[in-house]
């Protein structure tokens, strides 16, 4: 009886880095912009529509307890991603924040879920990958999450 137990609840805490071992993945494109990233679609399996506020798409995972947003948001001015993230008024706290000439990555923690927002600067917008996912997963989606990041192209 202990046995059966104790394989129930290792097949719960490893349950999602099993799935994100097995992990399929294809270049999600948007065609207005030319915004592109790689994108784990055994993941992300859920298409939400369109984002507010840009053009891309937004998906969820089947349980709804992680998101992935990929949209191209007009930059009218052409503004740096520094001037452009300073625009958005970025929430106070933010755990790590990376600027350069070329991006810009922000990420923090709202009820106990972490946000992730990357943005590269292209010609008249900001190309971004927004992604939510539990805290308490960190683990199992850091190399999920690198992946997409780097991924992202103009």
């Amino acid at each position: 009886m202990r046995a059966h137990r104790l394989l129930a609840i290792l097949a719960v805490v490893f349950a999602p880095a099993l799935a994100l071992a097995d992990t399929e993945w294809r270049r999600y494109v948007i065609a207005s912009t030319g915004a592109s990233v790689d994108m784990p679609v055994s993941i992300f399996s859920v298409d939400a529509g369109p984002p507010e506020g840009g053009t891309g798409r937004r998906f969820f995972t089947d349980d709804r307890r992680a998101d992935l947003t990929v949209q191209s948001v007009p930059n009218p001015q052409n503004d740096s991603p520094a001037t452009f993230l300073a625009k958005k008024r970025p929430p106070a706290g933010i755990i790590y924040k990376r600027i350069t000439p070329n991006f810009f990555v922000v990420s923090s923690i709202r009820k106990d879920r972490i946000w992730y927002n990357r943005c590269n600067r292209a010609s008249g917008a900001m190309n971004c990958v927004l992604i939510n996912y539990p805290v308490a997963e960190k683990r199992q989606w850091d190399d999920v999450v690198t992946r997409i990041s780097h991924s992202l192209a103009n």
